[in-house]
Order: structure tokens, then sequence, then C-alpha cells
């Protein structure tokens, strides 16, 4: 049995997938970002970051956190014998390496567009436009890749569509326009969109 730690984040529901495509048994449990859930002692024994997802498996050999969103998928892949991770070096290097660009670029750029259109005070429209710029240059980036596979790391669904997609269909919902010269990346969300794991993972 697997806890999970989340909230209705894109890296929660990343997670969440991957949970739901495996079929495996887990206990998820909301963690309030508002209250500072993620901050409390017993949070921070589980990851001292502060920061969700989280999970704890419970082993034979004891309970084991597991912190970091990509981590986490790492983990359940290697566990359930590559999984959704490819089934050689090549597939499997092909499936991190957009792990890592989900991780080092979709998101933080992402992160901070909203956080700039958002919540930052005051308004600083050079920040804005320096996260669009780049959040847009990220998109044709998926575009250039999808248009050589059906999937970012090749021709299989990985944990690098996992990652990669509760980011996109977020900004998909907010800033469609931004996709406008991105026809495959859209194809590609509604493809992923419609798998049953996915549908319950973000609901």
């Amino acid at each position: 049995m697997i806890d999970f730690y989340t909230a209705a984040t894109p890296n929660g529901r990343k997670v969440a997938i991957m949970l739901e495509e495996l079929g495996i048994p887990y206990t998820k449990h909301m963690v309030d970002l508002k209250s500072g859930q993620q901050k409390t002692p017993e949070f921070l024994a589980m990851n001292p970051n502060g920061r969700i997802p989280v999970i704890v498996d419970h082993t034979a050999d004891g309970d084991l956190p597991v912190f970091e969103s990509a981590a986490i998928l790492y983990y359940l892949a290697e566990k359930y014998n590559g999984k959704f991770f490819g089934s050689d070096l090549k597939e499997r290097t092909s499936a991190m390496q957009w792990v890592m660009f989900q991780m080092s670029g979709v998101g933080p750029n992402f992160g901070n567009l909203y956080y700039g259109k958002n919540s930052m005070t005051p308004h600083n429209p050079g920040f804005i436009e320096r996260f669009e710029k780049e959040s847009r240059r990220i998109i044709s980036v998926l575009e250039l890749a999808l248009e050589k596979s059906d999937y970012l790391a090749g021709a299989h669904y990985t944990i690098a569509d996992m990652t990669t997609y509760p980011w996109i269909a977020a900004k998909l919902q907010m800033a469609p326009e931004m996709f406008s010269e991105a026809p495959r990346v859209k194809q590609w969300a509604q493809k992923v969109s419609e798998r049953p794991a996915v549908q319950k993972a973000m609901a």
C-alpha cells in the first residue's frame, strides 16, 4: 500500500496519473497548501523541502518516503518492471530526457508566467514578457518532438507524457492562444486526456 500526499496542482496530478495507470492500491491524502500543512513537522519528516507530492511506500523492508514528482515517477517505473518507462536503455533515456525537460523547462516557465500574470505585485510587464516568450519557445520544442513520434519519448506512452500532460492541460485551458501554432501538441494532449486513468487522476 502507498500513501500519496498531494494537492490539485500539475505536479500532484502527474503522480496521480502514474498511480492510476499502474492500477496499484494507494490512499490519497489531500494537503492544504494554503494553510501551510506542507510545512508542518509531520510533513517535513517525509519531505524536508516542504512540497507536494510525496509518496510513502509501505514495503516489507519498512516505510520508504519518496519526494519530487520526477523521482516518484522513476521509482514507480523501476519498481513495476519498467512499466511506462521503456524496454531498453535507449527508450528509458528518451523518456528521462523529456521528464527532465518538463522539470527544468515546462514547469518553471509555465509556473512563473502564471505567477507574473496572476499574483505578482507590483505588475511587471518585463517579467511576464520574459516567461511568455520562453513558454512559447518550449511549446514549439514539444511541437517539434511530436512531429516525429506519437508520444514525447517515441512510439509509446511513458512517464514523459504523464509528467508533461498536466502542465499542458492547464495552459491549454488558461491560454489556448499560446498553442495556435502547435496543432500536434493539442492532438497529443487530446489523446492523452482520453485515457481512463488520466481522466480519473485529473478529476
